[in-house]
């Protein structure tokens, strides 16, 4: 990663507008070309620098619904259990945390009842049982990482 990727990085957190080109104001205060930017994204996603690249939807207003759930891993397993938690497309982060509940994930469905199924199909791959932490008000906390 060099500095220009870094001022990717940096710049698209604050998003991109809505609009035909979303990339050209971006491209030309970076001084580089539309293409030179969708293409440093793409490696950067392909380098593992990027986890995801793409816009957040907020699920329960469009007919889904978007749960908070952990579960204990076993240690000396904990890779395989993120592996098959991972594979299901309605997980939209994974992180480890020191707790006795050390795996915490984000849900979200196009439709609420998926969320159960899901939850049912984590447990039987896992063996391990997936508590539910269904969000009672939301808060808009405008994080950003300099990289």
């Amino acid at each position: 990663m060099d500095d220009m990727d870094r001022r990717i990085i940096n710049e698209l957190q604050d998003g991109l507008p809505l609009r035909e080109r979303p990339y050209a104001q971006f491209a030309s205060d970076l001084n580089i070309s539309e293409q030179a930017i969708v293409d440093r994204i793409g490696k950067l996603l392909d380098d593992g620098y990027l986890s995801r690249f793409g816009p957040l939807y907020n699920a329960d207003r469009l007919g889904g619904a978007l749960s908070l759930c952990a579960l204990e891993a076993p240690e000396d397993g904990f890779d395989e259990a993120a592996a098959l938690v991972n594979a299901h497309p309605e997980v939209a982060h994974n992180y480890e945390r020191d707790h006795a509940l050390n795996m915490w994930f984000v849900l979200a469905t196009e439709r609420p009842e998926r969320i159960s199924q899901v939850v049912e199909e984590i447990e039987s791959e896992t063996g391990c049982a997936v508590f539910q932490f269904p969000k009672l008000e939301e808060f808009f906390v405008g994080l950003k990482l300099e990289v």
